[in-house]
């Protein structure tokens, strides 16, 4: 083998690792995080709602990039909820205003989401009434 040529069982090992680690961080948010379990509910909701009412697959990928940006938000928002709290364990207002604009992130990409629901679910729950 060539010095330089890098090592195929060694880097396949550790891009299975690397996979091993995320599915942990998604079974430790969706575990300990009441939000995300939340947002996975709507994600379910929204998916079954596709399937009933026909979506376009532009509707499809819409609504996939949607809900993955705000599980990944709420993804990211626990990140750096449980980073503050390991640096700043006591009461400190800079710590509180880093949560804070974490959280805005989860609502911002919610907000969206809800109105992607909106226009794409909208025309269409109002014409079964």
């Amino acid at each position: 083998m060539i010095k330089n040529e890098p090592d195929q069982k060694n880097s396949t090992q550790k891009r299975l690792v690397s996979f091993r680690y995320a599915f942990n961080g998604i079974w430790y948010l969706f575990k300990t995080q009441p939000n995300a379990r939340i947002h996975l509910l709507a994600a379910v909701v929204v998916i079954a709602l596709g399937f009933c009412l026909s979506v376009s697959q532009t509707e499809w990928l819409i609504l996939v990039i949607t809900m993955g940006s705000v599980i990944a938000a709420e993804t990211v928002n626990t990140s750096i909820e449980l980073l503050v709290d390991k640096i700043s364990p006591g009461y400190d207002p800079v710590a509180g205003r880093i949560k804070d604009l974490g959280a805005a992130s989860v609502l911002f990409t919610a907000i969206a989401a809800a109105v992607v629901g909106i226009v794409i679910f909208g025309p269409r729950l109002w014409g079964l009434w």
